[in-house]
């Protein structure tokens, strides 16, 4: 088959998974603490022993894929709630969070207290501290710049915040969760907790939406394509085929 007709197979793949990304970033336009992710497309040559001697074959058979995508780990804006278990952290720092699966990291800071006096995440799971998962007694809660959480003035843990390793690429779990090797994180020591705030998502619509419609048109394009490639294919196999 035309290895155009492939080249825009690959490529309105590549769209229609960029676009599950962008749909994606603009669904959680109002989480806490949620982190765009962003596509990488990357070039596959369908036959790279031949593309040094063929400059042809490298133009022809070059495939734009998706190589993959990354989070974009800029912050987004805080917001004052007043809610003195939100918590936001300015830096680039994250929250610890125990689930069934291990350890995990967030910036959504919109905890409350469950049922057995634990600090916990909207989806029920343990905000750890450096003594372990977070314990509340009754009191006024204040939470210093620092992490350190107080109840009535009396100290009851310090809040583990934690950065990634430069280069490091954590993976988005979803609930605003992130996973990383345990080997690329390290204490923060550019953060500050803010009680009584959120963490707006980092999402910017207007670029979203430019991206959304950018990658539509694209895929409409790549479609007409694979349509002329099928059209000719069928006239070929119609006209020239019975004579061979």
């Amino acid at each position: 088959m035309n290895s155009g007709y492939y080249a825009a197979c690959a490529g309105l793949e590549a769209q229609s998974r960029a676009l599950d990304l962008v749909a994606n970033n603009l669904a959680n336009l109002n989480t806490s603490g949620f982190r765009a992710q962003q596509s990488l497309f990357r070039s596959f040559l369908a036959d790279p022993s031949a593309a040094v001697e063929d400059p042809l074959n490298r133009a022809i058979n070059n495939y734009s894929v998706l190589g993959g995508s990354r989070i974009d780990l800029s912050s987004g804006n805080l917001q004052r709630t007043g809610n003195s278990l939100d918590l936001a952290i300015e830096g680039s720092g994250f929250f610890a969070v125990q689930t069934h699966a291990g350890v995990v990291y967030t910036r959504d800071g919109n905890f409350q207290i469950s049922a057995a006096g634990r600090l916990v995440t909207r989806a029920g799971d343990l905000v750890l501290g450096e003594q372990g998962p977070i314990s509340i007694p009754s009191g006024v809660i204040s939470i210093s710049p620092d992490g350190t959480l107080s109840a009535d003035g009396a100290v009851v843990d310090k809040m583990r915040v934690l950065q990634f390793a430069t280069g490091s690429e954590p993976i988005s779990i979803g609930e605003s969760y992130y996973s990383i090797p345990k080997d690329q994180v390290r204490p923060a020591t550019d953060s500050y907790v803010r009680q009584g705030t959120l963490e707006s998502s980092n999402v910017n619509a207007m670029t979203a939406m430019v991206e959304l419609i950018t990658i539509q048109r694209k895929a409409e394009m790549l479609e007409r394509a694979m349509s002329a490639f099928q059209s000719n294919l069928d006239h070929i196999a119609a006209n020239d085929l019975p004579h061979v």
